[in-house]
């Protein structure tokens, strides 16, 4: 595996991934409207700049419809999913090579390839994803095959059970939720691993997907 610098038509995204953390909390607005917006809103993926937009309800709406504005702005669903028929083997992280226990897959619509992504201080670093190594462990994976590209994301967290096998956690999540997990890292790593507040961060986090995650299988009853 090899890490790099963003480039390509995903490196607007990623980039926004790596920026800085805002000092000062500053009221949103609809990029749209340019309405105020509440601290829950929805985002709008905006298809050419590779970035999420705030949005109010009315103009989140006005994108519900394919093709809407020749399908540059794309509504981020609110769907969580996790398969219970299966998650990728514990011998995946080895064919990842990631280096710590957190990563999330993207998938451009008009990118050949997924990039895999993990948090770190710096916010989002890239790692490389050959099509044999997305084969072996995303082929069979129905998560990575009901997700849509540019709004949603897989999120998967590695996570030993004491003397228990390793498990690997797999969800299907809006991509916003990445943006989130990237920002909760960078503000609270500390040193080489992250550090104690990261790790709390990091669990919390994920008990919140779990709660709110629904089963595929519910997604995929007619």
């Amino acid at each position: 595996m090899s890490t790099r610098q963003p480039s390509g038509p995903g490196a607007a995204l990623l980039r926004a991934l790596r920026r800085p953390a805002e000092p000062t909390v500053r009221p949103e607005h609809c990029a749209l409207c340019g309405a105020g917006l509440s601290g829950v809103h929805r985002h709008l993926a905006d298809t050419a700049e590779r970035s999420l937009a705030c949005a109010c309800t009315p103009c989140a709406l006005l994108f519900q419809r394919p093709g809407a504005a020749g399908g540059r702005y794309r509504p981020v669903p609110n769907r969580l999913l996790y398969d219970p028929e299966g998650a990728p083997g514990p011998d995946a992280w080895a064919r990842l090579r990631i280096p710590v226990s957190t990563a999330f897959l993207l998938h451009n619509a008009d990118r050949a390839q997924p990039v895999l992504c993990y948090p770190s201080p710096a916010g989002a670093t890239e790692s490389e994803l050959s099509p044999a190594t997305y084969d072996a462990v995303f082929g069979a994976n129905r998560l990575a095959a009901a997700l849509e590209p540019d709004v949603e994301a897989l999120l998967l967290r590695r996570s030993k059970g004491g003397s228990g096998p390793e498990r690997i956690q797999c969800f299907l999540v809006p991509v916003d939720l990445c943006y989130e997990l990237v920002g909760r890292m960078r503000r609270t790593w500390q040193g080489f691993d992250g550090g104690a507040e990261a790790h709390a961060e990091l669990d919390a986090f994920f008990a919140a997907v779990d709660e709110r995650a629904r089963p595929l299988n519910e997604e995929l009853s007619p």
